[in-house]
């Protein structure tokens, strides 16, 4: 679609979670987001750094097919009756599991553990597995893919029961969300996880040296190495925020590449600022997807660009042909436009190359959807007939391309047989680049959450966008896990263990 400023939207009061009319305009090459509450006043944050950047990603806006199997009613509106509801636009496609609030880091800007909060969050085998039947079981397109978090969830003495509990329930794709200090202090650990159905450590990573990244730094190369000889894969996740980090984006993108071996991407996470926070120190730190790309832009030479990312949803066409060669509802990525954006990027002779420099990609996407059409009108789909209609190389251009595999046989094998092997050598020969901007009380955007597809799952049977889930701990998170959790004391005198014993390092506030 095209958008045209100014819009408006529905927000919610930073201070009493009023709902509120907002308004989304353009000033100074920027998108702002604007409301006004009666009793706290107004509030003006960035929703977007770059306005060409969002027309670029509005292009691409596509909704799901809706949730057929809603768990709760829509009575107190979005995003007060989450479960998911009729209103939620989107399936599952990653449900996140919290194991455990404990950690053995103690962060000063986390507020997300047990002595913190004075309890003990940590649902049973059983509860996790019913988590997990739940959302597979949702239509029209159930999860499969699921992502272990906490806390640090690690610290879970059954982990590796839980993964395999997790596997027997025909999930293909398990990702752990970890720190990585276990992984770095028990060298067989990444063996251990992956042999239960591990297939992707999610690795909290923020910077290349000990000033920008003091939870793992001096752990990284034994993480790598234990990973490495496991033959694991690993996404570094750096939580970015301005004036802290920004600067290394380009680093830590090099330093992913230089280790593409185990490394599958780097996927970026602009600060979500949580919490009473003044419009000064927001100014100070907030910033947004655009301003994440035109700095990697800027610290890689041009090698990967502002034109070689593309928004979450862009993919969509190649769900619609999958769905129109088999006659089923596909795995989308309908988020919001304005929740992400990636690209894939090879090594070639030490460069940074991006997919997009050899591949037509929005030409493709145009080509995929005519061709879901066509096939849509027509009776046959015999994978011999599929090959007079589907010309992917036409969209490749083959001096520029990498010479070791063949990008259209791989992209044809993967759509038309569903034979996923070379799109695997894919995998492991690209490095993906992606960022989600999850969401805070002052960009809050209630449009964004009813087209969430990262879900969590919790004890009680719901299933919770990530954007509900987090910023309003009050009636989600915390809440939640307040009710299935055991006070601190009961804990520690059930397991015979002291939460203080656990704690590994102390991450504190960086002086100025």
């Amino acid at each position: 679609m095209e958008i045209k400023f100014p819009y408006k939207t529905v927000s919610l009061c930073p201070e009493c979670l009023k709902v509120l009319n907002a308004e989304v305009y353009e000033s100074d090459g920027k998108v702002m987001i604007k409301k006004k509450c009666p009793e706290h006043g107004e509030f003006v944050d960035v929703y977007w750094g770059d306005v060409n950047l969002f027309k670029k990603a509005a292009r691409f806006a596509h909704d799901g097919l809706g949730i057929q199997t809603p768990l709760t009613e829509a009575g107190n509106g979005c995003p007060f009756s989450c479960g998911l509801c009729p209103l939620h636009k989107s399936h599952t496609a990653l449900l996140n599991i919290v194991l455990t609030n404990r950690c053995d880091l103690a962060c000063w800007y986390c507020f997300f553990y047990a002595k913190r909060a004075g309890y003990v969050y940590e649902p049973t085998l059983e509860q996790i597995v019913q988590m997990v039947r739940t959302a597979k079981n949702m239509k029209p397109v159930g999860c499969n893919a699921i992502q272990l978090t906490g806390g640090e969830p690690t610290l879970r003495e059954d982990l590796i029961d839980i993964i395999r509990a997790i596997k027997a329930e025909g999930i293909d794709h398990i990702q752990l969300n970890t720190n990585g200090i276990k992984l770095a202090r028990e060298p067989d650990f990444a063996l251990r996880v992956k042999e239960a159905g591990v297939n992707t450590v999610y690795l909290s990573f923020d910077g290349v040296d000990e000033k920008t990244n003091p939870k793992n730094c001096s752990e990284v190369p034994a993480i790598l190495e234990n990973c490495r000889s496991a033959e694991l894969g690993l996404v570094f996740v750096p939580t970015v925020i301005k004036t802290v980090n920004d600067h290394q984006l380009g680093d830590i993108i090099r330093f992913a590449s230089s280790n593409i071996d185990v490394v599958r991407g780097v996927n970026i996470q602009p600060v979500s600022l949580v919490g009473s926070m003044p419009r000064k120190e927001r100014k100070k730190y907030r910033i947004t997807i655009p301003d994440v790309i035109i700095r990697i832009e800027e610290q890689t030479d041009g090698e990967v660009s502002r034109d070689d990312f593309y928004p979450v949803p862009s993919v969509t066409p190649i769900s619609h042909l999958v769905e129109a060669l088999t006659g089923h509802p596909q795995y989308e990525l309908t988020s919001h436009f304005a929740c992400g954006m990636a690209t894939y990027v090879f090594r070639m002779n030490n460069k940074l190359v991006p997919i997009t420099r050899f591949v037509d990609v929005e030409g493709f996407f145009e080509y995929l959807n005519e061709k879901s059409e066509e096939l849509r009108r027509s009776r046959v789909r015999t994978i011999r007939a599929l090959k007079g209609i589907l010309d992917i190389r036409k969209f490749i251009d083959p001096v520029k391309a990498p010479k070791e595999f063949d990008i259209s046989r791989i992209l044809f094998d993967a759509l038309v047989k569903h034979d996923y092997t070379s799109l695997g050598e894919f995998h492991m020969k690209t490095l993906f680049i992606g960022m989600m901007h999850f969401q805070d009380l002052y960009n809050y955007d209630v449009e964004r959450v009813k087209r969430c597809v990262i879900h969590y799952g919790t004890p009680d049977g719901r299933i919770i966008p990530f954007c509900a889930f987090n910023v309003l701990p009050e009636i989600y998170r915390d809440k939640i896990q307040a009710e299935y959790g055991v006070p601190v004391e009961e804990w520690e005198k059930k397991t015979g263990k002291k939460l203080r014993d656990e704690l590994y390092r102390v991450v504190r506030r960086p002086r100025e």
